[in-house]
């Protein structure tokens, strides 16, 4: 699979992760943008949440289903892409940038250590199409 940027954190979930200085950006994968198809709704939690690390902290609603929405770390959410609110197709046109869904004030980085890296996540990504 192409398109998988080096540099991100990834999960098995299909969501990405990008430490930015003391935060930690997130968005899901051009594959699972693939997988869901034209992206209608992004329901994404308010700013101040508590998100825990493997968990569910949004949903996204395309033509074809509802997939949920995983942290990548625990933390607060310190901006949502309000965006996405009035113009969810933008996570199919630009899922690595202008896609992304929140911010995270992680409490604790190391978590990210457990996802896994581009090389791994292109690996995982060949497994599932076997």
């Amino acid at each position: 699979m192409k398109d998988i940027p080096d540099g991100l954190a990834y999960t098995k979930e299909h969501e990405w992760a990008r430490r930015e200085g003391d935060l930690v950006r997130v968005g899901i994968t051009a594959y699972a943008v693939e997988q869901l198809g034209d992206v209608t709704l992004v329901d994404l939690p308010a700013r101040g949440r508590h998100v825990r690390a493997g968990e569910r902290f949004g949903d996204v609603e395309s033509v074809k289903t509802v997939s949920e929405l995983y942290a990548p770390c625990s933390g607060e959410v310190v901006e949502v892409n309000e965006r996405l609110a009035a113009h969810p197709e933008i996570v199919n046109a630009s899922p690595w940038d202008e896609g992304w869904m929140i911010v995270i004030r992680p409490t604790d980085v190391t978590e990210l250590a457990a996802l896994m890296d581009a090389a791994a996540y292109r690996a995982y990504l060949a497994s599932l199409d076997h």
